[in-house]
């Protein structure tokens, strides 16, 4: 534990020099507040940016920055040095997690500002399961990439079907329905209602479905690449 401690303070100050990583943590809440401000609409649902946003905010942020940092120091061999520090891969992986997902939640605690009282509690539960998803995805892509430049390549789609398709399921029945087998649309149901009562159990399969899905892949990206 200690030494994923070591791999969270190391990190903190990593991000402060990363600004690709260090925006990604930044802009939805940011958005989030400026949005709930600015605009007003006849019509449009409560808190609806606050929604909105926090269901991309959960398929972008610890997407890509879980995978970005993770390809960032395989490429540059921070992860041998870090290694002959008798830093184990799990200690190293869970410090990652860690990291990204308390960032993200602070993230989350900024954009419930406006939220009820009341149902904040319910409101950061769903944002750390997502969270939780997100990060495990964004590990397989960072231990699979060899650098960088590929682990951009292959989280941009990715990030894109599962922080978008919520949105644009909104506007479109055929999106919708093939967006319902992602988890970030059946958070999306979840937000709007405030309730687990909405989902049903097909809600519920899918979300563990999912869940399990990004682990077994995380098991066996790190059993095949681990962090070589």
């Amino acid at each position: 534990m200690r030494n994923s401690l070591i791999i969270i303070k190391k990190q903190f100050k990593d991000t402060l020099k990363n600004k690709t990583v260090l925006i990604q943590f930044i802009l939805f809440p940011v958005l989030t507040l400026i949005m709930e401000k600015a605009i007003s609409i006849d019509g449009m649902p409560e808190l609806f940016f606050t929604k909105l946003f926090s269901i991309m905010y959960i398929g972008m942020a610890p997407l890509t920055s879980a995978a970005a940092i993770i390809s960032e120091e395989k490429e540059k061999n921070t992860l041998r040095v870090l290694t002959m520090a008798n830093v184990k891969p799990w200690q190293y992986l869970t410090g990652i997690g860690l990291y990204v997902w308390f960032i993200c939640m602070i993230g989350a605690g900024v954009m419930a500002t406006g939220i009820k009282r009341e149902d904040i509690p319910f409101y950061m539960l769903v944002m750390a399961v997502g969270f939780a998803i997100s990060i495990l995805a964004g590990a397989c892509i960072g231990i699979f990439s060899k650098n960088q430049m590929t682990a951009t390549s292959i989280v941009m789609p990715v990030m894109l079907i599962f922080a978008f398709s919520p949105m644009l399921a909104m506007f479109n029945d055929k999106i919708k329905k093939v967006a319902r087998f992602a988890y970030t649309q059946q958070l999306k149901r979840i937000m709007d209602d405030m309730t687990f009562s909405e989902i049903g159990t097909e809600g519920i399969c899918i979300l563990a479905v999912n869940a399990m899905l990004m682990v077994v892949l995380f098991f066996v990206a790190f059993r095949k690449k681990g962090l070589e």
